[in-house]
This record gives C-alpha cells, sequence and structure tokens, in this order.
C-alpha cells in the first residue's frame, strides 16, 4: 500500500490528468517512484459539491499504478457515460479519490462480505457490476442491499446474488483530496 508521498504523487497525476483532459490535452505522468511503476488496478472518482461526477476504473493491474490513475482520471472526466464530459471551469470545483484495488476473489459465502471493507463485482452472462467498498457506507447500506445493489449496477435482477450469478469481492485502499 503507497505511503503519503505516493498518495499524494497519485493524487497530483490524478488532478493534472483531470484538468489536461478538460483542455482537450493528454499528459502522461512520470514517475521515478519504483513502487508506482509497478502494476496496478485503480478507480478514480470524481465529485462536486459531494455529489458523483465520474469513476471508472480497472480491476486487473495491466499497467503502471501511475498510470493506470492518469488514464482513469481522464475516463472519469471525459468517458463515464453518465455524466457530459468535465469542462475546463468545472476543475477548480471537483475533488479526485482513488481506489486502488486488490485482485479480486470468488465469494463462495456471503457472510464473509464486510461492508466497509468489501468492494464487489457481480457478473452473470455478459453482465457485470461494480461497487467499491465505501459506496455501501456512503448509502447506509446492509450486506444484503449491497448485494442488491450490486446486481443492479450489472443490469441484473436484484435477486440475481441468490439465484446463479457470481460475486467477486476485494478490497481497496481509498484516498484523496478534501472538499
Amino acid at each position: 500500500m503507497p505511503n503519503e508521498a505516493q498518495r499524494k504523487t497519485l493524487l497530483r497525476i490524478a488532478r493534472e490528468a483531470v484538468e489536461a483532459s478538460a483542455r482537450g490535452e493528454a499528459r502522461e505522468p512520470h514517475v521515478d517512484d519504483p513502487e508506482l511503476q509497478k502494476p496496478g488496478a485503480a478507480f478514480v472518482t470524481l465529485k462536486r459539491s459531494g455529489d458523483l461526477r465520474g469513476c471508472i476504473g480497472t480491476t486487473e493491474p495491466h499497467e503502471p499504478t501511475a498510470v493506470n490513475v492518469a488514464r482513469m482520471a481522464r475516463a472519469a472526466a471525459r468517458e463515464d457515460p453518465r455524466f457530459p464530459p468535465v469542462t475546463a471551469d468545472e476543475v477548480r470545483d471537483l475533488t479526485i479519490d482513488i481506489s486502488l484495488l486488490s485482485p479480486a476473489q470468488k465469494v463462495v459465502d456471503v457472510n464473509s462480505i464486510e461492508v466497509g471493507i468489501h468492494g464487489l463485482i457481480m457478473e452473470q452472462g455478459n453482465r457485470r457490476g461494480l461497487l467499491l467498498p465505501q459506496v455501501p457506507v456512503e448509502w447506509g447500506w446492509n450486506r444484503e442491499q449491497f448485494l442488491e445493489h450490486t446486481c443492479l449496477k450489472a443490469g441484473l435482477p436484484r435477486d440475481a446474488w441468490r439465484s446463479g450469478a457470481t460475486i467477486y469481492a476485494f478490497t481497496a485502499e481509498v484516498f484523496g483530496e478534501e472538499e
């Protein structure tokens, strides 16, 4: 897990990527820290006045963490289909959270899922949905509600977790800018 200096570096990289993206530019981060050059999976969440403004990420570590964070920050700013692209005027009003994901593990017993500790991935057929560990806490959900909402995120019936959907759990180190 990253130390405080590495967290600040990743947040700076994400902010610079969002700023560049809002100007229609792409900036590749340069980082000397060997830890941030290791492959890592991350989600970048953008909020404006506490409300979600964009969130995109990866679940598999296919590229260096620093590169992944920059790419996901750009994607959260420009490609989240729930929102229009972030404008240059909005950038200063955004706060950024980064979630660095552990590898996902198949859930054998839903009672092992800990709200606030685990994020979930729900899969069935060609449908897949993911909710980060902080989401059920923000909404005050219990385990069953968390499972139901992950099903809904995947476009599945609310009770698909009981009848054939495959569930994966992961943990995340979550850190961000202060609002």
